[in-house]
């Protein structure tokens, strides 16, 4: 092998390895071709904005054969309302969860985690299905469509299932979809009356960063000065997927909310979780954060619920 400087610095550029393209004009068509190619030699992926699949070949982590580019098919990059709740293109980027009115008015937790997703040039290349099947531990979107219990569609050639995005991750980059199917939509149901959230992220860098710690909560009263009637605590970068902290979820189910029992919801959060040390931050410190970010956004969700527009996260 030569090992010319020219070779060295083209590798050092991390070129795409060879493969083919395909773009089908629905979603049948994407379907036949996902499963032509799993009973074939060759492996096929599903690509959408292509903001981790293109960097993940280009450092040779994956090398399919074929890529089914998914943008050409019509409704992938909607926003529909139904029901009082939406329905969303698995490939709608991610600033559109910005800009959109209804996401923005109606479920404002996904357009806050939406806003803190990389940079304007990432969010204007990534899509929410990307986001979602990609099963990073870190990734922006789940955290706040598990607590507002979103689910998604996966179609495949012969079949439709619906999935709880809480039964959706398995571990690290890896979900429960097949090898032929696609996930198609993102379900989510209308929030309930005096229903708030929130999402927050800690990160080094205000953009261009992954989370050390991200957490979403949301809380529903049984009125404007009742008793929490649902809750949900979603915790993120602190675990192989994003989890539930349950125990803190039902210390808080059927009291009225205050500051000491968002404190003690808090600090239970905080021994929920399972974090590493890596270069991005110590396990006990992402402990502490834990209980910091539970925090606030309890406190953000209570302002929410009860049609108050206090400060985000103030301590």
């Amino acid at each position: 092998m030569r090992t010319t400087g020219t070779k060295k610095e083209v590798s050092m550029m991390h070129v795409l390895p060879k493969f083919d393209y395909y773009e089908p004009r629905d979603i049948a068509e994407a379907c036949k071709l996902l499963y032509q190619f799993k009973t074939s030699a060759t492996s096929a992926k599903i690509i959408a904005g292509g903001t981790d699949i293109l960097v993940n070949m280009k450092k040779g982590l994956i090398a399919p054969g074929c890529l089914v580019g998914i943008g050409k098919i019509p409704g992938m990059s909607e926003i529909q309302p139904v029901n009082g709740g939406v329905s969303i293109g698995a490939h709608l980027i991610v600033e559109k969860l910005v800009e959109f009115d209804l996401i923005r008015k109606k479920f404002n937790i996904l357009s806050r985690a939406a806003s803190v997703l990389g940079s304007p040039l990432v969010r204007n290349r990534a899509t929410i299905g990307g986001n979602i099947v990609s099963a990073r531990p870190a990734a922006d979107l789940p955290p706040p469509l598990m607590a507002m219990g979103a689910r998604v569609i996966l179609k495949s050639r012969r079949q439709e299932r619906e999935v709880s995005l809480d039964k959706f991750f398995k571990g690290p980059g890896e979900t429960v979809i097949r090898p032929a199917e696609v996930l198609t939509q993102i379900v989510i149901d209308g929030p309930p009356p005096f229903t708030g959230g929130d999402y927050l992220k800690l990160m080094h860098r205000r953009s261009l960063e992954i989370a050390i710690v991200a957490v979403a909560s949301r809380i529903t009263l049984d009125g404007p000065e009742g008793a929490i009637k649902d809750a949900r605590i979603i915790l993120s970068s602190v675990a192989p997927k994003a989890i539930h902290a349950v125990r803190a979820e039902k210390a808080l189910i059927g009291e009225r909310p205050t500051e000491k029992l968002f404190d003690h919801a808090a600090k239970i959060a905080s021994k929920e979780c399972k974090p590493i040390d890596d270069i991005r931050g110590g396990a006990q410190y992402r402990c502490d954060m834990v209980e910091v970010l539970t925090r606030r956004t309890l406190r953000s969700a209570l302002n929410e619920a009860i049609g108050q527009s206090g400060e985000r996260g103030g301590e």
